[in-house]
């Protein structure tokens, strides 16, 4: 009986904190011993390449999974390069002891060899499912096999033993089902080839399996579809693709190709919007094949929601999402990025945020900004497609982060132009402004039908002049943080001037001011705690009065940002514009002179009326109603 050997001290605590704290989830055990597989593979494909006694092509390597219910046991067999009695002690008995980082770092610049592992740690992943792990290998150029076997911290055998051919068969005696823990399921024909699929698809060498499938019976009649007409049989299937789609050349493909793999890898029903398939080079060195999709998934804008593309390393999975890939503002691509170049930690499950990993996220942010821009460019109805679907999240980047990335977004910006009532980016614009236009108009509400019913609006319209109608609830806030587009500053219809008053109008309005200065605080003395101030409007063309704001909270601003119940109520500073011009306005100057308590209940009459055109609730509605009646019975 061999002797059993012991791991050393810290490769015991190692050994326990792989089984009990390193892997996050226990089915990536397969994915290790799987890539383990490929590398001894590989190692002996490199070596076909310059010696021919190795007798085997390409075609002639395979990697085996053999379930065994019946036992409990699961094999995974290749006919890779093997290992050799001393390199079973060294590889399997010192933990983190790796003979593929080592063969390549000798071969990293040859570019057959595709080695997945590197830290010698993968393999005892394989004790979170068993209880024991046995290891046969035949080294190539040895005429001894030996079997190394383990039931975990307890230590470990080495002996020689009887096998065939060149390669290695390690076979786990999985743990007994608890509770918790099913661990019969990796016993399950289902279970192993969506494991393979999901994280072993794309491994360069075939992945093989014999799967129990039914058929019906030769000799069954045609109208027999009982349980006794169909029969039971095996056949040895092929689980993963091989050759992933992002690395054969782009000639090769068809947009059915990428559309038919977008839409089986990321569940959707509808092809994609748009498909970038690139390949890079230099300081950090990726495939990458990213989709915008055609429309939102049905969680997209709830919390729920989890932003990342695949990650991939050499063609191996390590994580589904990689939120450290894409900015927020782009978290509607799905995709895939696939590197051999990346720093992974230990387990093999995440990444070190390191320098590489942050090159390579600024330049997928940098692919995706292009391909959008040239989509507006150039396909001007995919891109308002694209905008209706994700639009509000692009707008989120402008003013998240306080702003930071602003500039990055910038130019896809889109809004309902009051100009035919089309979306417009500010580029087009500015570029139709009249030449004596001073700012960017723009106008916030629930709808372009409310907006264009607003006061302030009417007069702007009427010079020709265009105005940007922000409907959505992150519109004004993001246009307040981008402040400025080029040289040309943003203007809420609804604050200060306008600019579009000559001198002589505005000493006229400063008279009228003037003249009416009384009249003007009294309103405000009546309105006191609801309105900064009365005053003369500049703005206003056959509507009486309207509400404005001074100050940062926009009347638009007070409404969205006070929907939230738990939020701290805020105000906006509120301005009562008159328009001098409008017969109510006479009307305020008798009453004024005659019945002040009269004239305070028209201020606030028209008070509450401002805040209806704007969509904002009024403090007392019965108190408006029997003022409002009032006046209609001294008017009988």
């Amino acid at each position: 009986m061999a002797e059993t050997k012991q791991f050393k001290a810290e490769s015991k605590r190692l050994l326990d904190l792989m089984i009990n704290s390193i892997y996050t989830h226990k089915e990536i055990f397969l994915r290790e011993l799987i890539s383990n597989a490929s590398d001894a593979i590989d190692k002996l494909y490199f070596k076909s390449l310059t010696d021919d006694k190795v007798g085997m092509g390409k075609d002639d390597f395979a990697i085996n999974i053999i379930s065994d219910k019946d036992s409990g046991t699961l094999t995974i067999v290749d006919n890779g390069i093997g290992m050799t009695e001393e390199e079973l002690e060294n590889n399997l008995g010192i933990i983190a002891n790796s003979g593929s980082f080592k063969f390549k770092n000798e071969n990293e610049k040859n570019e057959d060899v595709d080695i997945i592992g590197q830290f010698g740690v993968g393999f005892y992943s394989s004790f979170m499912v068993a209880k024991e792990v046995e290891v046969i290998s035949k080294a190539y150029g040895e005429d001894k096999a030996h079997v190394w076997k383990s039931s975990g911290v307890e230590g470990y055998t080495i002996e020689e033993c009887d096998r065939d051919s060149v390669g290695t068969t390690i076979k786990l005696t999985l743990k007994e089902d608890t509770e918790n823990e099913k661990y019969s399921e990796y016993l399950s024909d289902f279970k192993l080839k969506e494991l393979v699929k999901k994280y072993s698809d794309y491994i360069r060498f075939p992945i093989k399996m014999d799967v129990e499938k039914t058929r019906r019976k030769s000799d069954a009649k045609d109208d027999d579809y009982s349980d006794e007409a169909y029969e039971k049989y095996t056949e040895n299937e092929t689980l993963n693709s091989m050759v992933p789609l992002w690395r054969k050349n782009k000639n090769e493909l068809k947009p059915e190709d990428y559309n038919s793999f977008y839409k089986e890898k990321f569940y959707d029903y509808t092809d994609p919007l748009k498909y970038i398939h690139s390949k890079v080079e230099g300081m950090s060195t990726y495939d990458s094949l990213l989709f915008i999709p055609a429309q939102p998934p049905f969680n997209f804008y709830s919390k729920d929601y989890e932003k990342g593309l695949q990650l991939y390393s050499s063609g191996v999975l390590i994580t589904d999402k990689c939120a450290d890939l894409l900015p927020d503002y782009f978290s509607f691509v799905r995709g895939l990025v696939d590197s051999a170049d990346l720093s992974l930690n230990i387990s093999r499950e995440v990444l070190q945020h390191d320098h590489q990993l942050k090159t390579i996220a600024k330049s997928i942010e940098k692919t995706i900004k292009n391909e959008l821009k040239k989509m507006l460019n150039n396909n001007r109805e995919d891109y308002e497609k694209f905008w209706k679907s994700f639009g509000i999240q692009v707008k989120f980047g402008v003013y998240d982060n306080y702003g930071r990335d602003k500039d990055a977004v910038e130019d896809l910006l889109m809004f309902v132009s009051s100009a035919e009532k089309k979306l417009v980016t500010l580029d087009e614009y500015v570029s139709r402004m009249k030449e004596d236009q001073k700012y960017i108009y723009y106008a916030a509400g629930e709808t372009v039908e409310s907006i264009e019913l607003l006061p302030q609006t009417e007069l702007l319209r009427d010079k020709g002049y265009e105005i940007l109608y922000l409907t959505d609830n992150v519109d004004e806030f993001a246009v307040k943080v981008l402040m400025r587009h080029g040289e040309k500053e943003f203007r809420n219809v609804s604050e200060g001037d306008l600019g579009i008053d000559s001198e002589e109008q505005k000493e006229e309005t400063k008279k009228l001011a003037e003249d009416n200065k009384d009249m003007l605080s009294l309103i405000s003395e009546t309105l006191s705690g609801k309105i900064k101030e009365a005053i003369i409007s500049e703005k206003l063309k056959s509507h009486p009065v309207c509400i404005s704001s001074s100050g940062q909270i926009s009347l638009e601003m007070e409404k969205i940002l006070n929907q939230n119940p738990q939020n701290e109520k805020v105000k906006s500073e509120k301005v009562l514009e008159l328009n001098p011009n409008h017969k109510i306005f006479a009307s305020l100057q008798k009453l004024f002179e005659s019945d002040k308590e009269k004239f305070k209940d028209y201020a606030s009459i028209l008070y509450d009326q401002a805040l209806l055109i704007e969509g904002m609730k009024i403090e007392d509605p019965v108190e408006f109603s029997n003022k409002v009646c009032s006046l209609m019975a001294d008017m009988a």
